[in-house]
């Protein structure tokens, strides 16, 4: 019964784990569109430079 239960704890944990990380790779995908269009999507600044649309 014990080691029945250490095997599913084990694929308990991998299956979370698999999990948050594959959410992770799109949260990062998307926070690099984010930063790709505030890069790309700045304004110019009135003084004659360019400026940025958010405050990072």
């Amino acid at each position: 019964m014990g080691p029945l239960l250490v095997v599913l704890l084990l694929a308990l944990l991998l299956f979370g784990a698999g999990f948050a990380l594959n959410l992770l790779w799109w949260v990062a995908v998307i926070v690099l569109c984010v930063w790709l269009l505030g890069f790309i999507m700045r304004g110019t600044h009135p003084s004659g430079g360019r400026n940025r649309w958010y405050r990072w």
